[in-house]
């Protein structure tokens, strides 16, 4: 399960490392996620962002984190 910040953070996080490092993790490939579905998910919160950035990607609910990426950073 997710609560309402985790979208937040698919829509302001970067990818730490890998092919797409500093990437959006929603801005991030399906096949690439696809292929962390295959291999395993990293452990710990990260791996829990990439698995629900898979489900959005794969219903097409996209358009949800559009405006999330435009909201203000608070520190």
């Amino acid at each position: 399960m997710f609560d309402k910040q985790d979208l937040i953070k698919l829509a302001k996080l970067e990818m730490p490392f890998g092919k797409y490092k500093g990437s959006l993790l929603i801005d991030l490939p399906e096949p690439y996620l696809i292929w962390f579905a295959n291999q395993g998910f990293p452990e710990g919160k990260l791996g829990q962002l990439l698995a629900l950035a898979l489900e959005i990607k794969t219903n097409g609910l996209e358009n949800l984190i559009e405006p999330l990426k435009r909201m203000p950073t608070i520190h």
